[in-house]
């Protein structure tokens, strides 16, 4: 099941959801105010490997540098 991310129209909190898909809208609710009136948002995600030690090298122990 996906999680998505939701803005609340009304009191402007932020919350992700976990929708199922037998979910009706009117389960969608404001988890501070309990409003309906929320609106799906964009929400970034990182891809990655946590295992996979080589992305910092030696030559760039911060992970700062400029890219070439």
């Amino acid at each position: 099941m996906p999680i998505y991310s939701y803005i609340c129209n009304d009191c402007k909190a932020g919350f992700d959801l976990l929708i199922g898909q037998t979910s009706k809208s009117e389960e969608m609710i404001c988890k501070k105010c309990g409003s309906k009136n929320i609106k799906k948002i964009f929400a970034p995600f990182a891809v990655g490997n946590p295992s996979d030690k080589s992305s910092s090298s030696s030559s760039c122990p911060t992970g700062t540098c400029p890219l070439s």
